[in-house]
């Protein structure tokens, strides 16, 4: 099996299914419970946030954890409007996570205002538009770090600093860039971040969110006094255990990682340049996660080339794992400005730590010669592009 599906979720590695295995066996105790047992997990649970605070950072009472990325996006948002009832203007950008658009949805439908910053052709707002854009009414803006789809990463310490200058908030979804760049969250000056552990070698359904010290939010999760009690439940215990390895993992060898891995991108992107015409490599060329390659194949339905490739055990991805399976065009790939068809036919390879060369050499040997057939059984014509 070739996996290049490593921003829709990654390989849980070795040393962090030991690490929850082994707690999984050893300690059952509620962290809520003042007897030993429940106060050994409660310990176990603070290491974790303090490996993740240091890789981040940030202070150890900074990180909440919460249910998934998801959560942690729908959290920073929801609770910093609901401690703001008198502003009623949220900002976000067109090429948002559905995490983040799909709650500015709702947010609109509740009779709030939300704007929506546009991107150029390669995914960068505008940061124009921004700063016209902030008013005395707007509570909060959230830009991502990183895109999912096309790994175009954003100037956020840019988007701080004007924020600041009208004494606005800024969440960033940084779940597609904490393992592969820098994050650190003084240098961003963010307020808020979102990250999850299953998109670094980690478990699924467990995430974190910062908030700076002095930060006004609310909860969304009502019920006990867990996560300086603004985040109801109790934890977690396991996933957090196995998202404190992932961190701790990342903290030794992330550097080494990503040196191999843009290596392995860069011979990949070169091969596939060089074997296949008609191609348009999407995202900006060099603000972006090196990992992540949106190519599209004109003339071509993407689907067509992910279920080719799937017959070699090959697997890649049409855009982010959230919105499979939908009909519609990407709206990310709308938003760069690509007609329909050109989305349709666009896919999103993206690497990770357990790719090889070899994965590499099979690809640029399978994909040429698949897209060459497809091509010609496409009703598609490749030179109306």
């Amino acid at each position: 099996m070739i996996y290049m599906d490593n921003n829709a979720t990654t390989p849980i590695d070795p040393k962090v299914c030991e690490k929850m295995s082994q707690f999984l066996k050893e300690y059952f105790g509620n962290p809520s419970s003042l007897y030993p047992i429940g106060r050994k997990v409660k310990e176990i649970i603070t290491e974790a946030r303090e490996i993740i605070a240091k890789a981040l950072g940030a202070k150890r009472t900074e990180i909440i954890f919460t249910g998934s990325g998801t959560e942690a996006d729908n959290f920073s948002i929801r609770g910093v409007l609901d401690a703001y009832p008198e502003k009623n203007e949220f900002i976000t950008s067109a090429i948002e996570h559905p995490a983040v658009i799909e709650t500015a949805i709702y947010l609109e439908k509740k009779g709030m205002k939300v704007i929506y910053i546009p991107v150029d052709q390669h995914g960068i707002i505008d940061l124009d538009f921004l700063k016209d854009s902030i008013t005395p009414q707007t509570a909060l803006i959230s830009i991502m770090h990183a895109n999912n789809e096309l790994g175009t990463i954003q100037p956020i310490e840019t988007v701080v600093k004007i924020a600041k200058e009208k004494e606005v908030l800024v969440h960033t979804d940084a779940v597609q860039s904490f393992g592969k760049i820098n994050v650190n969250v003084d240098k961003l000056g963010v307020d808020l971040l979102s990250i999850s552990a299953h998109k670094i070698y980690g478990p699924k359904g467990i995430g974190a969110l910062y908030i700076r010290k002095g930060t006004n939010i609310l909860p969304l999760i009502y019920g006990g006094h867990q996560e300086r009690q603004i985040r109801a439940g109790t934890e977690n215990t396991a996933g957090i255990v196995g998202f404190g390895e992932a961190v701790q993992i990342l903290l030794e060898r992330g550097e080494r990682d990503k040196k191999r891995i843009e290596k392995l991108a860069d011979r990949l992107k070169k091969g596939i340049e060089e074997k296949i015409p008609k191609l348009k490599f999407n995202g900006h060329e060099k603000n972006r996660i090196k990992g992540t390659l949106n190519i599209s194949f004109l003339g071509l339905e993407a689907e067509a080339i992910l279920l080719a490739l799937a017959t070699k055990e090959i697997y890649v991805s049409t855009g982010s794992a959230c919105s499979e399976g939908s009909e519609e065009t990407s709206h990310v790939l709308s938003a760069i400005g690509l007609k329909p068809d050109v989305a349709r036919s666009s896919i999103r390879m993206s690497l990770g730590r357990f790719n090889l060369e070899e994965d590499i050499d099979i690809v640029l040997c399978e994909l040429p010669e698949m897209v060459e057939k497809l091509r010609e059984i496409s009703a598609l014509d490749v030179d109306e592009y």
